[in-house]
């Protein structure tokens, strides 16, 4: 529980990072690729139908009991407040209503944000395409954890600590790393959402306003959901910082396990991405490597993790790789520590097997709070009659 991890610095790497000349590389290989990008007609569509769960989900809230506010909070509202935030991730790459319109996508980035309590749309737009430009990048890239907290967050006990605060770490980041001017479209997101949190509390009380805010916090904290937060650019193989997931966890993500693939082609929407690699190997046969490899893929091996943990010797405690060219981008080795060599394989397997049947286990929750939902519309519909 209190073991300290041996490395006390980031890996630092001083080459350009990957996926500019993947893009390249692999448009020459699969020019086909290209009549995946644009925007994506139903996103408008599934967000605003998210956006009218939640508004129902706060009317049937504010009159239940507190135990099980707070057990809906976590079941239920924190998945979809995760999954808002995400397609706010898809609306950021204008893939609602295409670059053309950009400030469509602006204002429906604010409308999306509504559910979630924290306004922060306007201010994520302009720090992720910072993260996709010079990813890794030294005092550029905000995604990469502080050195405060790569010195502090050094035992198993404080990174346990370090993942139910990720809300507030990702907040405060940016303050810290590369802070910049307000504009008006964060004042307006600040505005739009603080009038809608105070008709909530005006309308529905206290209890929708804590299902909305804690469901916000507790679903990009301790929660399965969010593990795509360490699994993307956390170094598990040295010398390559993107990775990609392709479980069923995508079908409430927007896709964004496709790691790898978003990185190489922004412009493709999440659903979308899985289309890829169908595209490649329709003409050819695609080597499966990770980014960063020699020749360009489209997608990373699923069990470089297993394979590495096994032959690499390198302590996996402060890493996420940030590289310089103009810019230094340093590799902070994972904030998790990696288990001991003799033991690297059992564990995965292990984790692999926890993972399918948490798989399954949230589809069936997942069913069961539509039914749930229904049975309360049903009885307030029965109880008007």
């Amino acid at each position: 529980m209190g073991n300290r991890v041996t490395r006390e610095d980031y890996e630092w790497v001083y080459t350009d990072q990957p996926h500019a000349n993947r893009r390249k590389e692999i448009l020459v290989k699969y020019p086909q690729i290209k009549s995946l990008m644009g925007p994506d007609l139903r996103l408008k569509w599934i967000v605003c139908i998210m956006v009218v769960i939640q508004f129902l989900a706060f009317y049937l809230i504010k009159d239940m009991d507190w135990k099980w506010v707070l057990f809906w909070t976590y079941a239920f509202g924190s998945c979809i407040n995760h999954s808002m935030t995400l397609a706010i991730h898809e609306i950021s790459h204008n893939t609602a209503f295409g670059n053309n319109k950009a400030m469509w996508n602006r204002y429906f980035g604010m409308f999306a944000n509504l559910p979630i309590g924290l306004p922060y749309s306007a201010s994520f737009k302009r720090y992720h395409l910072d993260h996709h430009r010079y990813l890794g990048g030294d005092g550029v890239d905000v995604d990469i954890p502080t050195d405060f907290e790569g010195w502090f967050f050094c035992t198993r006990f404080r990174k346990f600590i370090w993942i139910i605060l990720q809300p507030l770490f990702y907040t405060i980041r940016p303050l810290c790393i590369n802070p910049k001017p307000v504009t008006n479209l964060e004042l307006t997101n600040v505005f739009v959402q603080f009038v809608f949190n105070i008709l909530l509390f005006w309308v529905g009380g206290v209890k929708p306003v804590v299902y909305m805010l804690a469901g916000s916090m507790l679903g990009m904290g301790l929660h399965p959901i969010s593990g795509h937060f360490i699994a993307e650019h956390y170094m598990f193989l040295k010398g390559h910082e993107t990775y990609s997931y392709y479980g069923s966890l995508n079908l409430l993500t927007f896709n964004v396990g496709y790691h790898n693939e978003h990185h190489d082609f922004p412009s493709i929407p999440g659903r979308r991405l899985p289309m890829m690699s169908q595209e490649a190997s329709s003409a050819q046969e695609v080597d499966i490597k990770p980014a960063d490899a020699e020749s360009p893929s489209l997608v990373h091996s699923k069990s470089c993790q297993t394979e590495v943990a096994i032959h690499d010797e390198t302590d996996l405690s402060y890493s996420r790789e940030n590289t310089a060219t103009c810019i230094l981008r340093c590799s902070q080795s994972t904030l998790i520590e990696r288990p001991n060599n003799n033991s690297v394989l059992l564990y995965n397997i292990f984790i692999q097997n926890i993972s399918i049947h948490f798989n399954k286990n949230a589809m069936i929750l997942l069913l069961w709070c539509v039914y749930f939902i229904y049975k309360q519309i049903h009885q307030h519909l029965n109880k008007g009659e």
